[in-house]
C-alpha cells in the first residue's frame, strides 16, 4: 500500500504524468516505453510493472516509488 506521506506527492506525479514518464523511466530503465504509457500515472500499475521488470516483491516495489516521490522536485 502507498505510503501516506507519499500520497500527496503521489497525487501531483499523477496529475502531471506526462511531465515525470521520463523520470520514470532514468529510475526504472527496464520499464519500456510501453509500460510507461499504459501507467498513465496510476501508482498500482507502475507497482505492478517494477515487480514485473526487476523481480521484486510488492513491498519493495512501494518503498521504491515512495523513495523516488519523496525525491522529486516540484
Amino acid at each position: 500500500m502507498a505510503n501516506t506521506n507519499t500520497a500527496p506527492v503521489w497525487d501531483k506525479v499523477s496529475g502531471a504524468w506526462t511531465q515525470f514518464r521520463g523520470e520514470v523511466r532514468k529510475q526504472w530503465g527496464k520499464l519500456t516505453d510501453d509500460d510507461i504509457q499504459q501507467i498513465k500515472g496510476q501508482r498500482d500499475i507502475l507497482v505492478g510493472k517494477i515487480q514485473q521488470a526487476y523481480g521484486v516483491a510488492k513491498e519493495e516495489a512501494n518503498r521504491q516509488i515512495d523513495e523516488w516521490a519523496d525525491n522529486l522536485k516540484f
